[in-house]
């Protein structure tokens, strides 16, 4: 796979002869410096981006080849993002955050209350907790209703971008515990990317990336 930007007059490699393929309940971590290519693999997998050469195959289908439309939909569906700050709309509490997903998916309001509890339970957050809004939680349990707002639809594909850059190391290794843990549980296929290597012991892979390659297996 290849991605490039303009750039004046020329175009710039972003990734570079990229190969990745991530199984069902599989964590990958990808770490390097900034500027190295992590985000740009990021916005490629999670169809934000199409690339200038390749296939990006999620569940089966190929998103490279999709209108914008028909990867809108399937990113709906089929990719879930846990982005680097947790994004939590300040006026909701810790459920209603996964609730407003279900309200702009449709469906039954019992259901989607029911899955709510169940995925903030799954990430460690009691009854109490669930009730709370963002200012009242932690860092460290803002970024676990990120998480899982981010399962709510039952994604195949788990996109984590920087997961731990707001948290001390106590904290990011809670949360990294969590994503292997929900990756296996739920059987998404999980690509986190990060600058800091000491956080990636709970990975089944660490590939490298640096000016836009992939090393590793």
């Amino acid at each position: 796979m290849k991605l490039t930007y303009p750039d004046g007059d020329r175009r710039l490699t972003a990734l570079d002869e990229v190969s990745l393929a991530v199984a069902p309940g599989e964590l990958v971590a990808v770490a390097g410096p900034s500027g190295s290519g992590k985000s740009s693999l990021l916005a490629v997998a999670a169809t934000l981006l199409r690339p200038d050469a390749g296939r990006v195959l999620v569940a089966g289908r190929d998103a490279a080849a999709m209108s914008g439309k028909e990867r809108t939909a399937l990113r709906r569906e089929r990719i879930g993002i846990v982005f680097q700050q947790a994004n939590l709309l300040p006026s909701l509490t810790a459920e209603e955050q996964l609730l407003a997903v279900a309200h702009l998916r449709g469906g039954s309001v019992r259901r989607a209350r029911s899955r709510a509890a169940e995925l903030l339970e799954s990430v460690g957050l009691d009854a109490a907790k669930r009730r709370r809004r963002p200012h009242q939680l932690s860092g460290g349990e803002r970024q676990r209703v990120n998480i899982a707002r981010a399962l709510f639809p039952g994604p195949s594909v788990l996109l984590v971008d920087e997961p731990t850059s707001a948290l001390d190391h106590e904290r990011g290794e809670r949360v990294m515990e969590l994503l292997a843990e929900v990756t296996r549980g739920h059987r998404t296929a999980t690509v986190l990317v990060t600058h800091d290597r000491a956080l990636l012991g709970h990975a089944d892979r660490v590939l490298s990336m640096s000016d836009g390659r992939l090393t590793g297996r």
